[in-house]
């Protein structure tokens, strides 16, 4: 069965939910989606998370910083992909989330210091983290704030580095012009600047609600 993050709406055929389901998740990866569920937290569909390590994988990622730890999904997800030496800086305000994530890596035999868990908001710990520094950065954070996001997360990046923007599509809103609440202004927006400011190589893939994948190539 489809759980409720691979679920087809009336518009995405029955192909996207097979497809989002086409990599099978094990019982550590489940118990935090249980514990998201608990929480009130959405974490990335499983289509999503199965894509994060595939591309931590083929970027041979050491550094990533993620926006948005939420329960450990996409961490963990990030993290099997990522090089046995590999970093995960991952930010988030709500401490309760993160204590579930820190229990999920730890559940999965990973490595201690192989996740910075850094409790606050994303504006506030960003400008802190070193310039050109990180292989991959995933926002999944505070949609109305993706904006600001952008401006680190291109100066965080390495030359040739990935951004990854979670929930691009959100819910088909952004596709609809006579939508325009903050949140849908500022996924438009982002998607806009990507594509065209010349800073990035883009693409936008239909995955869970979304996936925008940009390589920084300056």
């Amino acid at each position: 069965m489809p759980t409720s993050s691979s679920r087809p709406t009336s518009k995405q055929p029955a192909s996207w939910a097979y497809a989002e389901q086409f990599v099978p998740e094990d019982d550590v990866l489940e118990r935090a989606r249980a514990r998201a569920a608990d929480l009130g937290v959405e974490p990335v569909s499983t289509g999503v998370a199965a894509t994060l390590t595939v591309l931590a994988a083929a970027g041979g990622a050491r550094t990533v910083v993620e926006v948005g730890t939420g329960t450990g999904v996409s961490t963990l997800s990030l993290l099997r992909g990522m090089a046995d030496d590999g970093v995960v800086t991952t930010i988030d305000a709500d401490g309760e989330a993160q204590r579930a994530a820190r229990e999920a890596v730890a559940a999965d035999g990973i490595r201690p210091n192989r996740a910075r868990f850094i409790n606050g908001r994303a504006l506030e710990v960003l400008p802190r983290l070193t310039d050109g520094a990180y292989d991959l950065v995933l926002l999944d954070g505070d949609e109305r704030e993706y904006g600001a996001y952008l401006e680190q997360a291109h100066r965080l990046l390495r030359p040739g580095g990935l951004l990854v923007v979670d929930d691009a599509l959100w819910k088909g809103r952004v596709t609809d012009p006579a939508v325009r609440d903050t949140s849908t202004a500022a996924l438009r927006e982002v998607a806009r600047v990507v594509l065209e400011d010349g800073n990035w190589f883009p693409t936008l893939l239909p995955t869970g609600d979304g996936l925008l994948l940009a390589v920084k190539n300056s």
